[in-house]
């Protein structure tokens, strides 16, 4: 492995299959979207959305963020979900796993300072691939736009 492929982060995906996640995503399901400009996942699905990625959000207190459809839950959403970005505590991100491999997601994608290793396992046992403690858009900017 070169230095290239070393995680620098809490888990231990290689930078090439972040990079191929990254490229491949098409439908991303913001877990814990906000409404607030404020917010970094409000930031986010701005960001998201302007590379052309189709975004859901999931949040049961909201319907819309930023002309983005919010859904109550990941059940409730339509379609095949390639990312499921969360931004929750650590502590809540079990249930959401559980949800994901219910939908049958490909990613959770735990964003900084997000760090669950029990919620990890779990979607790793279940075939998905897990990023953890990383923030997507600087892993765009970082892998992608450099």
């Amino acid at each position: 492995m070169n230095d290239a492929d070393t995680p620098r982060f809490a888990d231990d995906t290689p930078d090439a299959r972040v990079t191929e996640i990254l490229r491949e995503m098409k439908l991303v399901a913001v877990v814990g979207i906000s409404d607030k400009p404020e917010r970094a996942s409000h930031g986010i699905t701005k960001f998201l959305k302007g590379l052309g990625v189709e975004v859901v959000g999931v949040n049961p207190m909201l319907t819309e963020v930023l002309g983005v459809k919010v859904y109550p839950s990941l059940a409730d959403v339509p379609g095949s979900i390639d990312v499921v970005d969360v931004f929750r505590r650590s502590e809540t991100v079990g249930p959401v796993v559980d949800a994901s491999v219910a939908v049958n997601a490909k990613t959770i994608w735990m964003q900084e300072g997000v760090v669950n290793e029990d919620a990890a396992r779990v979607a790793r046992d279940a075939g998905l691939d897990v990023i953890m403690d990383r923030c997507i858009y600087k892993e765009w900017l970082r892998l992608l736009n450099g």
